[in-house]
Parts: C-alpha cells; structure tokens; sequence
C-alpha cells in the first residue's frame, strides 16, 4: 500500500512531517475479534443509490460508499467464520435517547406511513451481514461501541487482545469505537475496504489519523492474513 487513500488530502507540511516521523505500527495480539459497527439499514438504504438521492429517504445514507464496502465486509466476516474466530455486531437503540441531537440531518424528518417504516427499520442489521447464532449483537446510544455497553466485559470474557474493525462511520462510531478501543489497551486493526463514510475527504482523513495515533490500517488482504496466521484459538468462556 506505497500510495494510502489520504496521501491527496495531505499538505506539502503534512508530507514532510510524516516522511521525518512515519507512523509506527502498532502491531497485532494473539487473540482477535472482529468488530462491525453500525451496518444497518439506515445507511444503506434498500436499493444502491448516490448519496444525493439517498438522503432523501434515508437521512443517515453514506450512499453508494456502504454497497461497495459490502462485499469486502462479508469477505472479511466469512474469513472470521470460517477460522472460528469471535464476530461482535454493533448497531443502535431505538428504546432509548440516542446521542444525536433532536433534529435530523436534512431539517425535519419526513412524514407519512412510508417514512415511519424507513425509521422503524433503521437500526436492522442488512441481511447481507446478518448476524447467526454465537454472535452477540450490541445496541448502543453513544458513537462508540464501549460506552455504556458491556462490549469491553464481553471481549475480557473471550480472552481478546485485538480488534479487527469494519464498519460506518469512519470519522464517527467507527473512529469512536477505535479510540476506546485503543484506551481499553486493545490492538486496533482497520481494514480499509472495509469502513466506509458519507463524505470522501473525512474518510480519508480519519483514516489518516487513526494510522498515526491509534490503529494500524491495513488493506483487507492484510488483515485477512493475520487472521489466517493466528487461525482459531481457544476462547475463555466468563
């Protein structure tokens, strides 16, 4: 990966810093988990649309940004299936107050049985990526996916030392979930195809940060090697 999907959103500054200071990498464990936060309906939408059009309906789109990751996710989780190794699902809460503030991106929200339908459904996982027996499903209030969950508690449980993160989106849950992740002293792996985000320069430029402070981003096909070189491992059970 000699040329990295934010290397055109750099200054000549921020070249010349980061050739005098190359990020190091942060390295992986043993014992990893494969995280997907917030692939669900609302973001996707029920059919592949440009994010313009998208957002009409489905306020919360990242457009056609989410499609393309998609077969890059289920690569990704057939990989962890397939090695045994464990799959955690994050998606929101519709029972409780969410973080976002009262009004929704684009003014006020659309009215009518059809958009009552689109809000209900906005929290389901996409049955491309839908969760199968073993595989917990967390529902949060908050951008990240350790706050007030018992995400941290259940990863202690199965003996985890790295998290493997796909997901949307990058500058927002994901970059959250990152952060606590790296905080709770967990190995942070993001595979690039992987997350996704609405708008094209602030996927890139998280990505950026999170490779200098927090992560190691790796293509897909890295990361899939690592997952193959640890293969499947015995899981603590609390």
């Amino acid at each position: 990966m000699d040329e990295r999907i934010w290397d055109r959103f750099l200054t000549e500054q921020d070249r010349a810093h980061v050739a005098m200071a190359p990020a190091a990498r942060k390295g992986t464990g043993s014992r990893p988990a494969v995280l997907l936060v917030d692939i669900y309906r609302g973001v996707f939408g029920d059919e592949p649309e440009p994010l313009l059009e998208a957002s009409r309906t489905w306020p919360g789109s990242c457009g056609l940004a989410g499609w393309q990751a998609l077969p890059h996710i289920q690569r990704l989780l057939a990989e962890a299936r397939r090695l045994g190794i464990p799959v955690l699902h994050i998606t929101g809460n519709d029972s409780l107050p969410g973080w976002r503030d009262p009004s929704p991106r684009g003014g006020q929200p659309a009215e009518g049985e059809a958009a009552a339908n689109r809000r209900r459904r906005r929290y389901e996982i996409v049955d491309e990526l839908a969760p199968i027996d073993g595989e917990p499903v967390i529902h949060k209030i908050a951008p990240s996916a350790f706050w007030g969950t018992p995400l941290a508690g259940l990863l202690t449980g199965l003996g985890v030392d790295t998290i493997v993160v796909a997901g949307e989106s990058t500058s927002g849950c994901v970059r959250a979930t990152v952060v606590d992740g790296k905080s709770f002293r967990y190995r942070v792996l993001i595979a690039e195809e992987c997350v996704f985000d609405r708008h094209e320069a602030t996927h890139a430029i998280n990505l950026f940060d999170m490779d200098q402070k927090y992560a190691d981003v790796v293509s897909l096909d890295e990361a899939i090697r690592y997952l193959d070189t640890v293969g499947s491992w015995p899981q603590q059970r609390a």
